[in-house]
């Protein structure tokens, strides 16, 4: 399938109205530095292909004048993002903007490579099937290391180690395929078109099974080797807590994640509980649950301001499966914020987001949005 990506002065003119449109022309083309002449010549070709479109006619508030504001058509191209879990395949059909239009999941009969392609194959035609079958591009993302947004050097959960799956699903999709790691993902759809939008810099912390910690600075999300192995869940937040499965004493893995808090709960009351339970007994006032999710919220706050400070980011993110935990504890969460920042800084503004395997999947069709609209390579494009 032919990879026709934007390039140069008419990319830019659709990025500007993909993320902030409907726009005026004029305010496209001061943004930008262009005269009429050169946006109305770039813009007549993303007209005529449908990518743009005009919307009604507006008033210029200060002259008066009649314009019609630039919009992108996000019907014109169709993306498909697919979760991986270590049972499951999440997907999401969404549109140029992330909106997602459908959503399905399949199983994993098992975690081999050809398995998982094959329930990603299955998963994408069910998918199709109300959309034209045909994507622009698909993401795919899952808990690991991945190089070149192709192959899976490192997956754990899976038991992956060096796996090319994006050549694989790019011949199995008949469309171009971009791997990522499910936290940078989401990161990136936060930054596009979530609560991370409009600001340079902003950090997002999801809290679940493990600790996800993902930053963009200046504009420009902060990748590398290590930003997708999980460093933060091991910062030190309290040096009297419980250990982590690596030895590591009150870091964050041991004091904010859902095992952590199951394992507390359960051996104070003397039963396995779910984590919901838990912080449904603690907000009911179950002693041994109140202590552990405070503590737990407690730690978070710690991990948010120390977020805060080292980074000097303007806003924090919060989300991931075990998120409630900011909610239910939040008296907690609060004073430990404001103990570990200076009280001349300004107030860190902190966003909780609540997420389930969708969004994560979104967060894939949001990578794979994001290497269209930036030209990017990807597998299986010419």
């Amino acid at each position: 399938m032919t990879w026709s990506p934007l390039s140069g002065s008419a990319r830019e003119v659709a990025l500007a109205v993909l993320l902030d449109g409907p726009l005026p022309r004029s305010e496209v083309a001061r943004r930008l530095r262009l005269s009429a002449g050169s946006l109305t010549r770039l813009t007549k070709p993303l007209l005529s292909s449908g990518l743009l479109v005009e919307m009604p006619v507006e008033h210029d508030p200060e002259t008066g004048r009649p314009s019609r504001p630039l919009d992108i058509r996000p019907a014109a191209h169709h993306f498909l993002g697919v979760k991986l879990t270590a049972d499951t395949a999440y997907g999401v059909v969404t549109s140029m903007r992330a909106e997602i239009l459908a959503q399905d999941r399949r199983p994993l009969p098992d975690s081999t490579p050809e398995a998982v392609v094959a329930a990603v194959t299955e998963l994408a035609r069910a998918l199709g099937a109300g959309h034209g079958g045909r994507w622009t591009a698909a993401g795919v993302s899952l808990g690991g290391q991945v190089v070149d947004h192709s192959t899976v050097t490192s997956a754990r959960y899976l038991g992956w180690r060096d796996v090319a799956l994006g050549p694989a699903c790019a011949a199995a999709l008949d469309c171009p395929v971009v791997v990522d790691n499910d936290l940078l993902s989401l990161t990136r759809a936060e930054q596009w078109f979530g609560a991370g939008k409009g600001y340079d810099d902003f950090a997002l912390l999801t809290v679940g099974e493990g600790v996800g910690y993902g930053l963009v600075a200046h504009g420009r999300m902060r990748t590398g080797p290590d930003a997708s192995v999980g460093v933060l869940g091991h910062h030190p937040l309290d040096p009297l807590g419980p250990l982590c499965p690596q030895g590591h004493q009150g870091c964050a893995e041991a004091m904010v994640t859902i095992p952590a808090i199951r394992h507390r709960v359960s051996l104070g009351l003397g039963r396995d509980v779910t984590y919901d339970t838990c912080l449904d007994l603690a907000a009911a006032g179950d002693p041994v649950a109140a202590r552990a999710v405070g503590e737990s919220a407690a730690a978070l706050g710690r991990l948010t301001a120390a977020v805060g400070n080292m980074t000097l980011t303007e806003r924090v993110v919060l989300s991931g499966d075990g998120v409630r935990l900011a909610d239910v504890g939040r008296p907690s969460f609060d004073a430990a914020l404001r103990r570990d920042r200076s009280p001349y800084a300004s107030p860190l503004d902190v966003v909780v987001r609540r997420t389930g395997f969708t969004d994560w999947a979104r967060g894939a069709a949001a990578t794979a949005i994001q290497t269209y609209a930036l030209a990017v390579p990807a597998a299986g494009a010419p």
